[in-house]
């Protein structure tokens, strides 16, 4: 019996730590809900000195060339708390992955054309950051790879799925879902509250968080990370917490 669908796409809540998060739906009718991630207030300060400390790290390693805008990494927003969707319980936690057989299962339930679009753009290999939503303190838990690229998926066609669709044929199917498998924890939890301190700060100074997808399009719950992006954040397990 497959695991209960870990996307937050259709009918999703905004994080319960932003009562005020809600936004309008701006999306066609066709589209289903998004999920919004917006974090509280940053406290007071600026990341120029971390993004300055990264950046010089880089430029060191790479010449002090800027990397090509490309997306070759991901953000998978998953609920590690409980929530019925239409009578079936929808958590789904890191600790949830690394207890399947050999820490692997399909990503399935991706009922939005552009995360569906991102999905079937995913490369064998790739990696992602698990993301902790619609939580007290969602963030980053761990890293997951790539292990099958994308193909139907089969909730689709389950009418006891939640998220079953009756507008999709087995001949065409409109939703496809890949697999993924646990690769570690992060040396500790990065919060959202963090991140968005980062990405104001790079906003102003040209940082590598300037555009993040996790604040421009807060509802999407798969995104891509350009390099510098991923690499940035990966390199925040190694402060300590604000």
């Amino acid at each position: 019996m497959p695991w209960p669908s870990r996307k937050r796409d259709k009918g999703a809540a905004a994080d319960k730590k932003e009562p005020d998060a809600k936004k309008k739906k701006t999306e066609e009718e066709t589209e289903d809900k998004e999920e919004e991630e917006k974090s509280t207030k940053p406290p007071a300060g600026s990341s120029k000195s971390g993004w300055k400390n990264w950046k010089k790290a880089k430029e060191s390693d790479s010449g002090g060339e800027e990397s090509k805008i490309t997306y070759c990494h991901w953000l998978l927003k998953s609920e590690p708390e409980s929530r019925l969707e239409k009578g079936v319980d929808v958590k789904f936690s890191i600790e949830d992955l690394k207890a399947q057989p050999n820490q692997t299962t399909f990503w399935e339930g991706v009922r939005n054309y552009q995360a569906r679009n991102f999905l079937r753009a995913m490369k064998l290999g790739q990696q992602a950051f698990f993301y902790h939503s619609n939580c007290k303190e969602p963030g980053i838990v761990g890293i997951v790879k790539i292990v099958k690229e994308a193909y139907p998926d089969h909730t689709q066609f389950d009418q006891k799925d939640p998220h079953y669709d009756s507008s999709s044929r087995k001949e065409n199917p409109k939703w496809s879902m890949v697999d993924v498998q646990f690769v570690r924890m992060t040396k500790r939890f990065i919060p959202l509250s963090e991140i968005k301190t980062h990405h104001l700060a790079h906003k102003a100074d040209g940082g590598p968080l300037k555009n993040m997808m996790l604040f421009t399009r807060q509802r999407l719950s798969i995104q891509p990370l350009t390099q510098e992006e991923f690499d940035f954040v990966l390199s925040l397990e190694e402060e300590k917490p604000h």
